[in-house]
């Protein structure tokens, strides 16, 4: 069964354009930014049961400063992997590519399995627009994409902008529909550029970056439940926890599955944000590996099962953005029909944008 949800009503059309740089940083400058709101609750974008999986690449489009700056050696630190929060220090947008018209870009590899076909693709981006400068809205739907080889390309957000402004940040995350362009492209090197985002310093920091989920069929891989939601919520203490319900999953014996999360200004070390899981009746699993404690699972990484996802640059702290890929397979139960997921935090916490789930199931 297939199902995809476009949130008709909620936005506005994908406008993927095949265009040199300059055209396409022309078109992203004129687009219009889609609707905005200030919560967006989680929903279910796409669903398919299918032999398959799900992929994901992800970067951050910003860092701390080091050249200069009186915390050089702790950015460099952090970095590494260290401690640190982007609220301690002057940040810098991460560049990668080699024309000087775009400020910020970085690169993920995406590992889609030879032999299949891409069925699902969805681009998630967000920044905060109030840090050391502070940036207009208007630009926050539109980025410009690289597939691999190829040249960038305008893309705007084609659904409800989440846009979430307090006293001391003004955060957002933007989606687009992106199926052809990584069903054509395959498997490789993204590049996102030109996501909206201040730089420089501010009590509160600054944090940026994009996730690109794929989902995709391949006849060699089990059967599975393949599943997104997305949305812009900030969860928060117990009685306001966030949960996600999957249904109808029919878990075979010795099943195995993943969990993928990209969520917002996830501080390192500020503890009490963790991620549980329940089959059925059964005690609820607390979601962890070496890169993510179960007390601290938003803590500024992109990683999965606990490993570095291949990208450029590939800093171990992100200083605001999480795009991580758990291992499902401690929390399945043979026999179980149901997941709930359940996300909680301690106040402010962080902004959850999208998750999805691969899940072994039977016919």
């Amino acid at each position: 069964m297939r199902k995809s949800m476009d949130r008709t009503g909620r936005g506005v059309g994908c406008a993927l354009a095949s265009l040199a740089l300059s055209a396409a940083l022309t078109s992203a400058a004129a687009a219009p930014a889609p609707g905005e709101s200030a919560r967006i609750p989680l929903g279910e974008r796409f669903h398919v049961t299918q032999h398959g999986g799900i992929a994901r690449a992800a970067n951050s489009a910003i860092t701390c400063g080091r050249r200069g700056d009186r915390a050089a050696a702790s950015c460099a630190a952090a970095q590494h992997g260290g401690a640190g929060t982007n609220g301690r220090y002057r940040m810098r947008y991460i560049d990668v590519d080699s024309d000087r018209r775009t400020d910020n870009s970085s690169t993920a590899e995406l590992a889609v399995p030879a032999g299949s076909r891409v069925s699902y693709a969805r681009l998630y981006w967000g920044g905060n627009l109030r840090a050391g400068l502070r940036k207009p809205a208007r630009s926050n739907g539109r980025v410009l994409i690289a597939a691999p080889g190829g040249r960038y390309r305008a893309l705007r957000a084609d659904t409800l902008t989440g846009h979430r402004t307090t006293s001391a940040t003004d955060g957002y995350q933007a989606s687009a529909d992106v199926t052809r362009l990584v069903r054509r492209s395959g498997a490789g090197a993204y590049t996102v550029a030109q996501i909206d985002a201040a730089r420089g310093r501010s009590r509160a920091g600054a944090w940026g970056g994009w996730t690109l989920v794929a989902v995709y069929e391949n006849k060699k891989e089990p059967l599975r439940r393949l599943a997104l939601w997305d949305g812009f919520e900030r969860p928060g203490r117990a009685r306001r926890a966030l949960s996600v319900r999957m249904q109808e999953l029919r878990i075979p014996a010795h099943s195995h599955g993943k969990v993928g999360v990209v969520a917002y200004d996830g501080d390192r070390g500020t503890g009490k944000e963790r991620l549980l899981v329940r089959a059925d009746g059964h005690h609820p699993y607390a979601l962890r590996d070496g890169a993510n404690p179960s007390q601290d699972v938003m803590n500024s990484t992109i990683t999965e099962f606990g490993r570095d996802s291949v990208r450029k640059p590939a800093y171990r702290n992100t200083l605001g953005l999480d795009s991580d890929v758990f291992d499902l397979s401690p929390a399945l139960r043979s026999g179980a029909d149901r997941l709930n997921f359940r996300f909680t935090a301690r106040n402010p916490g962080y902004l959850l944008g999208a998750f999805f789930v691969q899940a072994d199931t039977r016919r």
